[in-house]
């Protein structure tokens, strides 16, 4: 399966000529990572996360898409009656299959942000048993071994401490960064610098990936 890593959040998986994307924010090159996509899984409804224009706008363009995100997401799609028969809300702890990919569901809150700021519905997937995206959480699948983890690397509701945390509980044997879009070189090189260390003790290889790298998982 090859992974491409845009801005941010977004990524972009393919293998046997399908293609799945999860997060396509508007911090993300969406509409790139969308281009003959056969299935889009959103983890929550921030707008780093979701660009709901441009997956509107392939829903349309794109007959084959499907799109499968919290309920509050879908039913703000579904509003679009045109597309709507292909929009499916998801809840956390269950399982299906979409355009050749198997999908786990893990999570179903939101990292607190602040006190005063509301909890929102956030949906981890774990992909064909291989890659998890964990969304805006640090949820730890249960009974089973992640191959490949999407580290939120840095985010206004996490610490240092809590990524590292994050990569020595999952335990996977690869990792890549999400959720950077914030960072500057200073910022990532401390963090990523951490999660290297620490994580490789624990079995875990960290790689950096810039927009649009690619590799195999």
């Amino acid at each position: 399966m090859k992974l491409t890593k845009y801005t941010h959040a977004c990524v972009r998986l393919e293998k046997e000529g399908k293609v799945l994307v999860i997060d396509p924010g508007t911090f993300s090159e969406s509409e790139e990572a969308l281009s003959g996509a056969h299935a889009v899984l959103v983890t929550h409804e921030h707008n780093d996360h979701i660009d709901r224009p441009a997956v509107t706008a392939a829903l349309r363009s794109n007959t084959v898409l499907e799109v499968h995100a919290p309920a509050g997401v879908a039913a703000a799609l579904k509003e679009n009656s045109d597309i709507a028969d292909r929009v499916h809300a998801v809840e956390p702890n269950t399982g299906f299959e979409v355009a050749g990919f198997s999908i786990r569901t893990f999570g179903g809150q939101h990292a607190v942000i602040h006190a005063q700021i509301p909890v929102v519905a956030n949906i981890g997937y774990l992909v064909d048993d291989n890659v998890f995206h964990p969304g805006d959480s640090f949820v730890v699948p249960d009974g089973i071994d992640v191959k490949t983890l999407l580290v939120p690397i840095h985010a206004p509701w996490s610490k240092i401490g809590e990524v590292v945390d994050f990569v020595i509980s999952v335990r996977a044997p690869k990792a890549f960064p999400v959720h950077d879009g914030l960072l500057n070189e200073l910022g990532r090189g401390i963090v990523e610098g951490h999660v290297t260390r620490i994580g490789a003790r624990y079995g875990t290889s960290y790689a950096r990936l810039a927009a649009r790298d690619s590799v195999e998982v």
